[in-house]
C-alpha cells in the first residue's frame, strides 16, 4: 500500500530521508559547505510557505521531497529523493506529482526546479511531466538544467 503525507523535515523519517539526499548529492557534487547551494531547511520546508512530503510503501519510508515558497505565488520543489532499494517503481513521478498538487494547495501558481549533469533521470521526469527550460534562477553552481511548470 502506497501512502504519501507530510512530515516536518526535522522529525522521523523525514530528517533521515534528507540527510541520505544530501550524502547522496556529496558523493556526486561535493560537500555542500564547498559551494554556494540554494538553501533548503526544514523549516524553508513547512508551514506557512512550505511542504515537506514523505511516501510510504507498506509502513516503510521510501522517498520524500519538499516545497519552499519563493515569490508570491511561486514555489521550489526541493530535495526529492527515493531510497535506492525502492527506484524503480514509480515512486518519484508520485511523489512529483503529489508535490504539485500541495503546491496548488499553497496557492502556488508555478513551482520551479533544478537539477544537475549527474541526475539525467531526474532531469528526464521532470521535462517528462511538463517543466520547461527556464534560465537560471537561484545561482546553483551544480545545476544544468532549471524548469517550471505552471500549476
Amino acid at each position: 500500500m502506497i501512502e504519501i503525507r507530510p512530515v516536518r523535515g526535522d522529525q522521523a523519517p523525514a530528517d533521515v530521508l534528507l540527510a541520505e539526499m544530501v550524502a547522496e548529492i556529496v558523493t556526486m557534487y561535493g560537500p555542500l559547505e564547498d559551494r554556494n547551494a540554494p538553501s533548503a531547511t526544514p523549516a524553508e520546508l513547512w508551514a506557512p510557505g512550505g511542504t515537506y512530503l514523505v511516501v510510504f510503501e507498506d509502513g516503510e519510508a521510501v522517498a520524500g521531497g519538499g516545497i519552499k515558497a519563493h515569490d508570491p505565488g511561486v514555489g521550489e520543489i526541493k530535495r526529492m529523493y527515493v531510497v535506492p532499494a525502492a527506484r524503480g517503481r514509480g515512486h518519484a513521478r508520485r511523489l512529483l506529482e503529489a508535490l504539485e498538487e500541495a503546491g496548488r494547495s499553497l496557492g502556488l501558481d508555478r513551482l520551479r526546479l533544478d537539477t544537475g549533469p549527474k541526475q539525467p533521470r531526474a532531469r528526464a521526469l521532470y521535462e517528462g511531466a511538463g517543466y520547461r527550460s527556464i534560465a537560471d534562477y537561484n545561482g546553483n553552481y551544480a545545476a544544468s538544467f532549471w524548469g517550471e511548470k505552471e500549476l
